[in-house]
């Protein structure tokens, strides 16, 4: 009896315990769909954004002094948009180098390290628009070789060299406009192969030889007359409001050709070099003239000693023989 009984207690034990089980499942699936953003849905976000699946950190107008320090290698797309960062440190991204989007409009940035993009290798989407930018140090944008999307529109910058963007092989879009530049460099277009797209308008252009750089790529990159008509010349005089697309290569014919940096390195190397060579070939000369004209004298001497004697032998002896031994043999 007591063995039938089990046996017939046993699968609705079996039964119970399966219907337990499905319960603590739905309540486990439950309790994360409802969980905060720190939950293992989106996991390793900033403490003071907001994060969704896919890598996505929101932390867009939330008058944030400085970068999240506890950025990770999860997020791929960062919004710091609309904050209060005024200054980007070395390595300030270091943590988050998986980072593809990086969106830093409308901050107070006055200042960029030259290593505060360092290990965002694979970056392909850089907006530092509507800030306080004059100045950026060389190799600024340098490590950001896969970028292919950069604005520095709305700042301050009155000179962008070659050296502060580099080499981007993929940058095909760069936006410039309404910032105080007159010109652009020879150099910086020269190291962006891809580049399609240059806004340029609402700058205070010169038109001058440095401006020709400029003017070349223009005519080789036609853009929509929108575009072009806003590009204009504010100074020389006689060129106001000219338009940049107007001027051909040959505008620029009475410009001479700058030398490259390293056409100015040998040149600076060689003058010093240069002028210690002619300093020494002119002593040497000078030594050797010396020599040659003391020598010539010598030989006139002896030869007016010669004739003298020739035609006076009984003469008295000159005061430079007076010490000669001949003369002081006649005196004993």
């Amino acid at each position: 009896m007591r063995g039938s009984f089990f046996s017939r207690l046993l699968p609705q034990l079996s039964l119970l315990l399966l219907l337990l089980l499905s319960l603590r499942r739905v309540w486990t699936q439950e309790d994360i769909g409802t969980a905060p953003s720190k939950s293992p849905v989106a996991p390793e976000c900033p403490e003071a954004c907001s994060c969704s699946l896919g890598g996505k950190a929101n932390c867009s107008a939330l008058a944030l002094p400085a970068v999240p320090a506890d950025l990770s290698w999860q997020v791929r797309s960062l919004l710091l948009d609309h904050n209060r960062v005024s200054a980007l440190p070395p390595g300030a991204f270091a943590d988050a180098g998986a980072l593809l989007y990086l969106d830093l409009r409308e901050n107070r940035l006055r200042s960029v390290h030259a290593r505060a993009f360092w290990g965002l290798g694979v970056l392909q989407w850089l907006d530092l628009s509507s800030n306080q930018l004059e100045t950026l140090p060389p190799g600024t944008f340098a490590p950001l070789r896969a970028l292919s999307f950069l604005s520095l529109a709305d700042n301050r910058l009155a000179l962008l060299e070659p050296s502060i963007l580099g080499p981007l092989p993929l940058l095909r879009v760069l936006s410039l406009q309404d910032n105080s530049l007159s010109a652009l460099e020879a150099g910086l277009l020269n190291n962006l192969p891809a580049l399609d797209v240059l806004r340029l308008h609402g700058n205070p252009w010169t038109c001058s030889c440095a401006l020709r750089p400029l003017c070349s790529w223009l005519r080789k990159h036609p853009r929509p007359a929108s575009e072009t008509e806003t590009l204009l010349c504010v100074s020389p005089r006689l060129q106001k409001l000219s338009l940049l697309t107007a001027f051909p290569d040959a505008a620029f014919k009475q410009c001479t050709q700058s030398l490259a940096a390293r056409d100015l390195a040998v040149v600076y190397a060689l003058g010093p070099v240069s002028f210690l060579a002619s300093l020494a070939i002119c002593l040497a000369l000078g030594s050797v003239l010396t020599a040659c004209g003391a020598r010539r004298r010598r030989r006139r001497t002896t030869v007016h000693h010669l004739l003298r004697r020739q035609l006076d032998p009984e003469g008295p002896p000159s005061l430079e023989d007076a010490g000669s031994p001949a003369t002081a043999a006649i005196q004993a």
